[in-house]
């Protein structure tokens, strides 16, 4: 049985000052370990999507009525409160989940050998992310669920989700210069496909800011558009992402693309023909709960689909340079903050 080596001074002062650096000198991760944290980082931004249009679609927003307590004098619901505030509070606290994700990849990373730069910004941008998404969630709770907050709040969460399916793909391949598998007409096609795909995430965004589900079930400002005529623009913006996509597997196709990005826009195709099923049925049945909340999801699975086929036009392999000698704590200094 191995012993657990002791802790000196030294080391206590070390993991005081650096604690990152004391792990990682300590601690060498399996690949897969640091993928699946990646991956755990991801599936939490994700999730904090759905809680977070559950607690919309409860009307629970005001549950708590302040920020960054739950009531005046409380930082948890009290016994005067309903179950919106219960609804609102655990949607609060699978924040702290998210963090111990991001925490764990950024410690993946940092731990990994050889020591990868370029994962380690990629988990503290997440880490910054999720820090600004807090503090604009405590914004809109205190301006009253404010629509436009809303839907900021909501694409700043977007942000998340793009830097954290990002760092995932990342992951699972090398540091080196990325080689292009596809020409410049398919590039262009997808650079085209991601646009329209914001495009049509920001046109959800003022439909959920314009439509019966407000938040709460007090008087909430909702933005002054036609709900329905905003709903046909996000569904005319749903129409060209698909058509987008159904011409690009053809045209991949037809090139003799590799196995890789077919595959990733077959994928895409898919989730698009689901989210499409479930957001016409939403509509025509007047916005049912359940069925809006899948669409959330759905809207999730689709951007991260999209990003996937983006990346899957180029590849990049490990970087097989001889690094100069140096220490390990030189490389790994001053990392208490994102590098």
């Amino acid at each position: 049985m191995v012993g657990v080596p002791k802790l000196t001074p030294a080391d206590a002062v070390a993991a005081v000052r650096n604690p990152l650096a004391f792990i990682a000198d300590r601690w060498t991760p399996d690949p897969r370990t640091v993928r699946r944290a990646a991956l755990a980082a991801l599936v939490m931004s994700v999730v904090i999507v759905v809680t977070g249009g559950a607690v919309r679609l409860t009307g629970s927003g005001l549950g708590c009525p302040t920020w960054p307590e739950c009531t005046a004098g409380s930082l948890t619901p009290t016994t005067a409160l309903s179950y919106h505030s219960a609804i609102e509070f655990t949607n609060r606290m699978l924040t702290y989940v998210l963090c111990a994700a991001v925490g764990w990849a950024i410690i993946a990373a940092r731990s990994e050998k050889p020591y990868r730069r370029s994962l380690t910004r990629l988990g503290w941008a997440q880490f910054w992310l999720v820090m600004s998404n807090a503090i604009l969630g405590g914004v809109v709770v205190l301006v009253g669920l404010n629509p436009y907050t809303v839907a900021a709040h909501f694409l700043l969460a977007t942000a998340l989700i793009t830097v954290a399916a990002v760092m995932w793909q990342r992951t699972r391949e090398g540091d080196g210069e990325p080689r292009l598998l596809v020409g410049k007409a398919v590039q262009q096609l997808v650079w085209a496909l991601v646009v329209v795909s914001l495009l049509l995430i920001a046109a959800g965004t003022v439909v959920t800011g314009a439509g019966p589900h407000p938040g709460d079930s007090g008087e909430v400002e909702r933005i002054d558009v036609s709900w329905s005529g905003v709903a046909e623009l996000h569904a005319v913006f749903a129409w060209i992402v698909v058509s987008l996509t159904f011409a690009l597997w053809f045209f991949l196709k037809g090139v003799s693309a590799p196995q890789g990005p077919r595959d990733r826009v077959r994928d895409l195709f898919l989730i698009l023909l689901g989210q499409g099923v479930i957001g016409y049925v939403q509509y025509f049945t007047h916005l049912p709960t359940v069925l809006v909340g899948l669409h959330m999801f759905g809207s999730c699975l689709v951007w991260i689909g999209v990003l996937r086929v983006l990346l899957s036009l180029r590849e990049r392999a490990e970087v097989t340079a001889d690094v100069p000698a140096q220490s390990y704590d030189a490389v790994s200094a001053s990392i208490a903050g994102p590098k």
